[in-house]
C-alpha cells in the first residue's frame, strides 16, 4: 500500500485540483482531461508534499485522458500494474485512491457495480465507493493493485454512484502512444492520430476537432501580478497554483496562501504553529509587539497565523512593486518564524507545515 501512495499524485491547475498516477514500467502520469484543460503545463504533488512542473503531452478528450510529462522523473517505485486480461467482475471489492477536494491522500473501498455501464457513446465502470471533486483522474484498483479503471466522474445529484474509465481503453492508450517527444498533442479518436497545431479539424481524417481543447487559461491582472512575485520568490509560478486566482504552497516547512478576500483585498497568510501548552503569558506579549510590520501575527483556531493585507486598488499604483517584495518576504518570513516559534516557545509546527523542510 506504501508504494501505491508514492504512485498516486495530486495534480494542481489554475482551476483546482485532480488526481494522477503512475503505472509499473510507465514515465508518464496518467489523469484525466478535464482535470488538466486549459494548461500545458501543471504541478503535480508527491507524499512528501514535493512539487513538480508536469508538461501535458497528451490529451483526448473524448475518452477523458490525458499524459503528463515530469522532465527527470523516473517512475521506479510503483506497485500499480496494467494488465487488459485482468479479470473484473460485479460485485467486485475496489479500492480508489486519491486527494478528494484537494484533501491529503485518501482510500476509499466499495464494489463494482457494473463492469460495463453504458453512458454517452462510452461504456464506464460504475462503484459504490465514494467518488468526490479531487479524485477525478486517480486509479480504481483491484486488492492485488491492479487497474480496473480511472477515476471520472459522479453524479451530481446522487449518492453511491462513481464512475471510472475501463481498463481496457487506459490500455489502448498507453499502447498507442509511442512519442519520445514532449510536445502537447491532441489525439482525434475517430482515426487514432495526433495533432499538434491547433486545428478545426483533424489532419489525419478530417474529423472536426474543438479548436478550444488548445487554448489556455487567461489569467487575470490580479493572478499575473501574485504570480510575478513569485518570479521573485524564485519559483515557478504553476507550482504555486491552487484554483482561480488562489495560491498554496510551501517556503521550507511553512504553507503560504495568497487570494482575494471579500473582492477588495489581495490577502496572504501563514498557518506556522500550533499554541504550546506553556508559556502562553510570554507568546502573548510576543505576539501583541509590532515585530513583524508590514505584517501582522495572530491566533485563530489555536493556531499561530503570520498575515499581510493590501487593497487591491493598490496594485495598480505606485506601490505595486512594495506589494510584491511584500508578497515575497512573507513566505520568506514564515519560515524562519514557525522555527523561531517552535525553539523560543515550545511551538509545534501547524499540521499544514511540511515536515522536513
Amino acid at each position: 500500500m506504501e508504494n501505491i501512495r508514492k504512485s498516486v499524485f495530486k495534480i494542481i491547475t489554475a482551476s483546482g485540483t485532480g488526481t494522477g498516477f503512475v503505472v509499473a514500467g510507465e514515465n508518464h502520469i496518467i489523469t484525466n482531461y478535464h482535470v488538466v484543460a486549459g494548461s500545458k503545463t501543471v504541478a503535480v504533488e508527491d507524499y512528501k508534499k514535493d512539487r513538480l512542473v508536469a508538461n501535458v503531452v497528451m490529451v483526448n478528450p473524448e475518452v477523458d485522458l490525458a499524459f503528463l510529462y515530469v522532465e527527470g522523473f523516473e517512475n521506479v517505485e510503483t506497485t500499480i500494474t496494467l494488465d487488459e486480461n485482468v479479470g473484473i467482475s460485479n460485485a467486485q471489492k475496489m479500492y480508489i485512491h486519491g486527494y478528494p477536494f484537494g484533501m491529503p491522500y485518501t482510500v476509499t473501498e466499495g464494489i463494482i457495480s457494473s463492469t460495463s455501464q453504458p453512458m454517452g457513446p462510452r461504456h464506464y465502470i460504475q462503484t459504490d465507493a465514494a467518488v468526490n471533486p479531487g479524485n477525478s483522474g486517480g486509479p480504481m484498483l483491484d486488492e492485488a493493485g491492479t487497474i480496473v479503471g480511472v477515476t471520472t466522474s459522479k453524479f451530481t445529484e446522487a449518492d453511491n454512484v462513481g464512475f471510472g474509465i475501463k481498463h481496457i481503453d487506459l490500455v489502448k492508450e498507453m499502447n498507442d502512444f509511442s512519442f519520445e517527444d514532449h510536445v502537447f498533442r491532441v489525439k482525434c479518436n475517430s482515426c487514432d492520430g495526433y495533432t499538434e497545431q491547433q486545428t478545426e479539424f483533424c489532419n489525419n481524417c478530417g474529423n472536426d476537432m474543438d479548436i478550444a481543447i488548445w487554448e489556455e487559461f487567461e489569467k487575470s491582472h490580479f493572478a499575473k501580478f501574485v504570480e510575478e512575485s513569485l518570479v521573485e520568490l524564485g519559483m515557478n509560478p504553476v507550482l504555486g497554483r491552487a484554483g482561480r486566482d488562489f495560491w498554496e504552497f510551501h517556503q521550507g516547512s511553512a504553507l503560504v496562501r495568497i487570494f482575494v478576500f471579500k473582492r477588495d483585498y489581495l490577502v496572504a497568510t501563514s498557518p506556522m504553529n500550533k499554541l504550546p501548552k506553556q508559556n502562553l503569558k510570554a507568546l502573548t506579549e510576543y505576539l501583541l509587539e509590532d515585530h513583524v510590520n508590514p505584517y501582522s501575527l495572530g491566533i485563530h483556531e489555536n493556531k499561530i497565523f503570520l498575515s499581510y493585507r493590501a487593497h487591491l486598488s493598490d496594485i495598480f499604483t505606485e506601490h505595486a512593486e512594495t506589494i510584491k517584495q511584500d508578497i515575497k518576504n512573507l513566505a520568506l518570513k514564515a519560515d524562519d518564524l514557525d522555527n523561531f516559534f517552535m525553539d523560543e516557545y515550545g511551538c509545534e509546527m501547524a499540521i499544514e507545515a511540511k515536515e522536513g523542510a
